[in-house]
């Protein structure tokens, strides 16, 4: 078992085990996602993601005492990114994973940092969620590398690709014009979720099924890009209808 495996499986107990505690101690809703509205698995990942901010709590109040501001959290995030999508390349995919993991905990404390201060800004949203695209395409790009062995294998992570931006093209572009559009299953965390499974599991699941490494991300990345780009269509199509059925008011 490869170093990379032992550490997620690591961090996995650790995850597992923290949540009766979180249970125990009381942990609520948060507060800030109470607010935004969570809509994480469709709603059905709520407690995952209370539980996921209670465990982040003591990283954002270092960073608070710290007096480190959300800048510093997109810039980590960012390079996280680049890093996951170059240990992807090298065929590297659980470290890869791990990254992906850590910089998916920088783009949710740039927020909260910024909310804590009072600094959120429109500057603060358009940098934060340009950058999450740019670690996408990172990420991604990695896989295209990585699969080159397969003969569809970098069709399917540019396929994944191509949905993860059309998810969020869609929704920017309706919110421009004053219809936002969170509709579907396949948002930014749901997509991180899949890719970090595609990366912790391809090794044994691969070896499993007598297949070299890679095998398993592309069935992975094969669901994400279904599911991408019906969550695109299935948003654009949404927005699409309720804008003509404004203008014939």
């Amino acid at each position: 078992m490869s170093p990379g495996l032992l550490l997620a499986l690591a961090a996995a107990g650790l995850a597992v085990l923290s949540m009766p505690i979180y249970a125990w101690r009381g942990g609520g809703p948060d507060a800030d996602v109470r607010r935004k509205g969570s809509t994480f698995l469709l709603g059905a990942g709520d407690f995952l993601l209370h539980w996921f901010m209670w465990v982040l709590s003591p990283v954002e109040r270092l960073a608070l005492g710290l007096g480190l501001g959300p800048d510093v959290f997109n810039l980590l995030g960012l390079g996280l990114g680049a890093l996951s999508g170059g240990l992807i390349a090298a065929g590297r995919f659980e470290p890869g994973g791990v990254a992906i993991v850590l910089g998916g905990a920088c783009d949710v404390l740039d927020g909260r940092v910024a909310r804590a201060r009072e600094v959120d800004s429109r500057y603060g949203m358009f940098i934060d969620s340009t950058l999450d695209r740019f670690v996408e395409v990172f990420v991604l790009l990695g896989f295209v590398f990585a699969l080159r062995g397969f003969a569809y294998g970098p069709a399917i992570a540019a396929a994944a690709l191509a949905g993860s931006l059309l998810v969020s093209y869609a929704r920017a572009r309706g919110e421009a014009v004053g219809a936002p559009g969170k509709e579907g299953l396949m948002q930014r965390a749901e997509r991180l979720v899949l890719i970090c499974l595609a990366c912790f599991l391809d090794r044994p699941l691969s070896a499993r099924w007598g297949r070299p490494p890679g095998f398993a991300s592309q069935w992975v990345l094969g669901l994400l890009a279904i599911a991408s780009l019906a969550t695109a269509a299935y948003r654009t199509f949404s927005i699409a209808r309720r804008l003509k059925a404004g203008e014939k008011r």
